[in-house]
């Protein structure tokens, strides 16, 4: 059996709930057991080679070891359809009804996992909100779990969160570049100036194991690594448990990419692709664990 992820739980207290919803974002030490650590750093090895475990690859491979730009942050998304370790930490119950309760929904599917790697040297990454790409399902929310598996400090490249923007507008977003835009700080500065709202930037600074919580609709991005460490994350995006397709949308954002499982005939998000991780009435997504029984 491999080490299990912890509990997140008990971890976010009335203290960091309260910290949540005033600022968009909450930080938390520790996310995954120390000794998980280094058999998550091996199937990042693994990914970014192209070696999948199961077979099947991620939905969107952003950067390989033979052709990826050196300075560019590696990244995978869905990388639980590739390797069941990755798996086993993104389909926590644990981080499901943390995630749930946090926005309020009855339950949590995951929309989305991210496999990130930001080696020494590798440039920004722009500033945007979750949410603005989500056109594709209703309702149009995201809440994620961010988890560094190495240290991270501001100097490292760490994710950065706006303060308070999750309240801003959410409508006419600024244009957003995500990979390694000439000015990453260029969308989030243009936005508080539209809402009239100060711009106070916290970078997310913990040891490695522990991470960050943030709301869909809040302003993040992050820096060049400027340090000669890594920073590699797995990052969980899950929606409401009662999250359905939403057509008009499928070409924007990224839709074009996720609207591929969606049935001609209704609009339930299937399982299969989008398990639900925890539900307030006690039911997951069976698969889960027979996915996760097998490490």
């Amino acid at each position: 059996m491999m080490p299990s992820p912890m509990d997140p739980g008990p971890l976010l207290d009335g203290d960091r709930v309260a910290a949540f919803h005033a600022d968009g974002f909450v930080t938390v030490d520790r996310l995954v057991a120390d000794d998980l650590l280094a058999p998550l750093h091996e199937r990042f090895d693994r990914l970014f080679r192209g070696e999948f475990e199961t077979g099947i690859e991620p939905d969107e491979v952003n950067w390989q070891e033979a052709s990826g730009d050196p300075t560019l942050t590696r990244q995978l998304c869905n990388g639980w359809r590739a390797d069941r370790l990755v798996a086993a930490v993104v389909m926590s119950p644990g981080f499901g009804e943390a995630i749930a309760g946090l926005a309020g929904w009855p339950g949590a599917r995951i929309i989305q996992d991210n496999v990130l790697w930001k080696p020494p040297g590798a440039r920004s990454v722009g500033f945007h909100r979750d949410n603005a790409y989500l056109d594709w399902y209703r309702p149009q929310e995201m809440l994620t779990c961010w988890i560094a598996l190495d240290r991270t400090t501001a100097a490292g490249g760490t994710v950065v969160y706006a303060r308070g923007s999750h309240r801003w507008s959410p409508e006419d977003d600024p244009a957003m570049e995500f990979h390694a835009p000439d000015d990453h700080l260029a969308p989030v500065e243009v936005a508080a100036r539209d809402e009239g709202a100060s711009l106070e930037l916290v970078p997310v600074e913990v040891p490695a194991g522990g991470g960050s919580f943030h709301h869909g609709w809040t302003w993040h991005g992050s820096g060049p690594n400027a340090t000669d460490q890594p920073r590699r994350t797995l990052v969980l995006h899950c929606g409401s448990s009662e999250a359905r397709f939403h057509r008009p949308g499928f070409g924007r954002g990224n839709g074009p990419v996720y609207s591929r499982y969606a049935h001609p005939d209704h609009d339930r998000m299937d399982e299969a692709h989008f398990p639900i991780l925890w539900r307030d009435d006690g039911y997951r997504t069976p698969l889960l664990d027979i996915l996760t029984n097998t490490l």
